[in-house]
This record gives C-alpha cells, structure tokens and sequence, in this order.
C-alpha cells in the first residue's frame, strides 16, 4: 500500500514522501496514530493544503522534545530490585518500569519513546536510549540495584556482583587446591 507520510518516520521517509509499505504496518500503525494518509489524489490534495500546519507543528513538537532531551540526557536514575547474590535480578526492567521512573521524577515519556531492546536482568549501571522525536534522541543511565545504600556505592564506581564484593574474596587468590585434596581417596577404600 502507498502511503503519505504526515511525520518523519525512522527508517521509511521524511514528511510529505509517498511512501510504500506493508498493509498490515499502514492499517495497523501508521494510519490509525495519524502518521500517514493513503496516497490518492484527494489525500495527495489534502496533504498540499495542510503542508503549512503540520511542518509548523511537527517543529513545535520536536523544540519540546529537544527541551525535554537537553534536561534528561546523562541523568541517572535509580530502580530499586529483589536480586540474587550474583547480581541477577529475581524479575526484569523493562520499558515500562523505566517509564514509571521518568514519570515519578516528572518526565512525561511513554513506553514507546524508550528504545529497550532487551529486558535489563541483572544489577549495575545501564544506559538507555530515548527516542523523544523521530529526530530527538537523548540517553540515561539507569543504576538498577537491590537497596538505594547499593546504589549509591555502585555510582561511585564499586562493582558489586563479583566473588569479591559479595564474599570478601580475591577472586584472583582462589585456586583449585582451595577446595579438594588431590590426593583424598575418591571411592573411600582404605588401602
């Protein structure tokens, strides 16, 4: 299907192309957010009368996003997380509870601004990018941790999943002769 683009879209064209697409993908997204029209000639006509409107409103949408962008980009944000010992998290993070975060700080970003493509599964610092505006990106960093004490060591720079940090233990200083005795006898005969 041929479509006009209302909206920059990543990855397909900029406002006003025709476009041409997978059916499914225009009557299932672009069509009904508003992203496109089907390309006819009345729509085409349309389109030339509302060129003005829409290019108007598309840079008053991408200065708020670059306002939003320029305050969020390199913040740090901390999730909180039943974890295990070695650092994996019982549960995950994933778009939504970053949106939950931003939005408990007082950042309105939806969970489809939040380019996540992995759940975050384990404990430590992760950046995670933002797409605010097909043309506005920022990043933030997300210190997930099991206590907010734990978060503020891990800002710091301590690592807190190795042997280490969890036992006291230089990993480095552990060897196998630590923990059996070569020559123990394994079928527990008496010779």
């Amino acid at each position: 299907m041929e479509v006009i683009l209302l909206e920059r879209i990543a990855k397909l064209g900029q406002m006003g192309e025709t476009v041409k697409v997978r059916d499914g993908f225009a009557r299932n997204y672009l069509l009904p957010l508003g992203k496109a029209l089907r390309a006819n000639e009345a729509n085409k006509k349309r389109f030339e009368a509302e060129r003005a409107t829409l290019e108007a409103r598309n840079v008053e949408r991408r200065s708020e996003a670059q306002k939003i962008a320029d305050v969020l980009n390199g913040k740090s944000f901390v999730v909180v997380r039943a974890a295990g010992e070695t650092g994996q998290l019982y549960g995950s993070v994933a778009a939504r509870d970053v949106a939950e975060v931003l939005a408990a700080e007082g950042f309105n970003v939806g969970r489809n601004q939040i380019v996540l493509n992995t759940p975050i599964k384990s404990i430590g610092l992760h950046k995670v990018e933002l797409a605010l505006h097909a043309e506005v990106e920022a990043s933030v960093e997300l210190n997930v941790a099991r206590s907010a004490e734990e978060a503020a060591r891990q800002a710091k720079g301590e690592t807190l999943t190795s042997a280490d940090a969890i036992y006291g233990v230089d990993e480095d200083a552990l060897r196998p002769e630590d923990f059996f005795d070569p020559e123990a006898d394994r079928d527990g005969d008496e010779e």
